[in-house]
């Protein structure tokens, strides 16, 4: 049964943050267990920001309507909704694409480094719950090393630029003199940082709230800014010109009657302070701006509908990108090329790795023998001393690898090339059969003890996927 490496994602390309949102899986570890036990993934790997969802997976046929349904069943969206929202790449469209998002060519904002750290999060996590296997972290580790000598060697990254960074400058085009008004951070996350970062390097002042006043006096002895505490922000918005909003909080954290409170506060006149609202003189209220960079959202849509206050989130950002594609062209398209060139490698990895099982049982098998034969000679000579024991186990081993080593390197070669009929022939000279998984599959871990040297540009199999 051939297996596929397919990629399944709703991403900002294609659905409003608003709409994306809904695809946004709660519990991973949850759905892991899920996607292998009702979607039967051999392996995946769930990759989750604030503008995509995205589910790596190697399955054989009728895996992607299985997986649509598990993702569905654990969201509570119809199947219908995918219809409209997915996107679906295979095999080499699916290596293409994760080499998009470890170049940061498939960014929101192109060339940011934050897709890149937030894909090393997801490998992790997927190796630590033992839902990717060999192929996905082969795949994954050479991506972001591939990722990382693209960005380097184009320079794509480099001025700074983030989703942190565009907000704060989105939040410039729409405020006159930010350096006079009060800005307001909500979250101490990985977004939270960006911004913190940008509005740091710019030179503002800005306060800084979380759930509890030592997170926020943490992130601020570390990034700037002003711990606040979270309580007295919650019960009076007032006094802000700006608020970054960047929490992982799964209901409206900034409600309607709590900034209508605070225009109306404004309106009434008082301080430039937490309690009072910031006015301009003659007792009106200046605008206030709220950017929700929270996914999902946490500012509640209606307060779009007060007077003086300005709502944007992850969408306006989008309008940014075309002025820092624009301005990145050239780099964009000498990405394009060296990804081109990329796939191919990646690919020769992923077909590399269908002559493993065998080496691996040919290595396992072969050892076995040799230590049953190593034993006797043991017995028959009489041999007690440790030392020369030892000489005569790594003479048996040097011989054994330089005799099984030529043909299995072959053998990889023959993989790489995708020569389906040599490995087909190995499998039944080295007696690996059916049982063993098929090995045109070679989606098993490695035997326990198996000795067969792998290659140093081969990932090694330190995860398997549950069965």
């Amino acid at each position: 049964m051939r297996q596929r490496i397919i990629n399944a994602r709703v991403t900002f390309h294609n659905s409003p943050i608003h709409v994306l949102e809904r695809f946004a899986i709660r519990d991973v570890d949850d759905a892991y267990e899920q996607f292998r036990r009702h979607s039967g993934l051999d392996e995946c790997v769930i990759i989750q920001t604030c503008n995509r969802v995205e589910l790596f997976a190697r399955t054989g046929p009728g895996g992607t309507e299985r997986l649509k349904r598990t993702w569905a069943s654990l969201t509570g969206l119809d199947e219908v909704a995918f219809d409209e929202n997915l996107e679906m790449s295979e095999d080499d469209e699916a290596l293409r694409h994760l080499l998009k998002l470890t170049s940061g060519l498939d960014s929101m904002v192109l060339g940011e480094e934050q897709i890149l750290g937030q894909i090393k999060s997801s490998i992790a996590e997927a190796r630590k719950t033992r839902s990717s296997g060999r192929y996905l972290n082969t795949i994954f580790d050479k991506a972001i090393r591939i990722g990382t000598r693209i960005r380097g060697s184009t320079g794509i990254g480099r001025g700074g630029v983030s989703v942190g960074s565009m907000a704060v400058r989105l939040a410039e085009e729409n405020i006159d003199d930010m350096k006079s008004k009060r800005i307001l951070l909500i979250g101490t996350g990985e977004v939270s940082t960006l911004v913190a970062k940008s509005l740091l390097r710019r030179g503002y002042a800005f306060d800084v709230t979380s759930r509890t006043l030592g997170r926020a006096r943490a992130f601020c002895e570390s990034l700037g800014g002003s711990p606040v505490r979270f309580e007295e922000v919650l019960s009076a918005f007032t006094g802000y010109d700006a608020m970054f909003v960047a929490t992982t909080a799964p209901y409206s954290l900034v409600t309607f009657e709590k900034i209508s409170q605070a225009v109306s506060a404004g309106r009434a006149g008082g301080s430039n302070d937490h309690s009072g609202g910031s006015n301009e003189p003659g007792g009106h209220r200046r605008g206030m701006m709220i950017l929700d960079l929270s996914n999902p959202r946490t500012v509640d849509e209606r307060v779009a509908t007060l007077p003086g206050v300005k709502l944007m989130n992850l969408d306006q950002i989008s309008e940014m990108v075309e002025k820092n594609l624009t301005a990145k062209a050239g780099k964009a398209r000498a990405i394009e090329d060296a990804i081109k060139e990329e796939v191919g490698v990646l690919e020769a990895s992923v077909r590399r790795l269908a002559a493993e099982p065998i080496a691996e049982h040919v290595f396992k098998k072969i050892d076995a023998l040799r230590e049953k034969e190593l034993q006797k000679a043991v017995r028959v000579l009489d041999e007690t001393d440790p030392r020369r024991i030892g000489i005569i186990d790594s003479l048996t081993r040097e011989i054994v690898e330089s005799i099984v080593s030529p043909p299995i390197n072959n053998l990889r070669k023959a993989s790489e090339r995708g020569d389906s009929g040599v490995i087909a022939l190995a499998g039944r000279l080295f007696d690996y059969g059916d049982d063993n998984d098929g090995a045109a599959d070679a989606g098993a871990a490695p035997s326990a003890g198996a000795h067969a040297p792998a290659p140093n540009d081969t990932a090694p199999n330190d995860t398997a996927p549950k069965n």
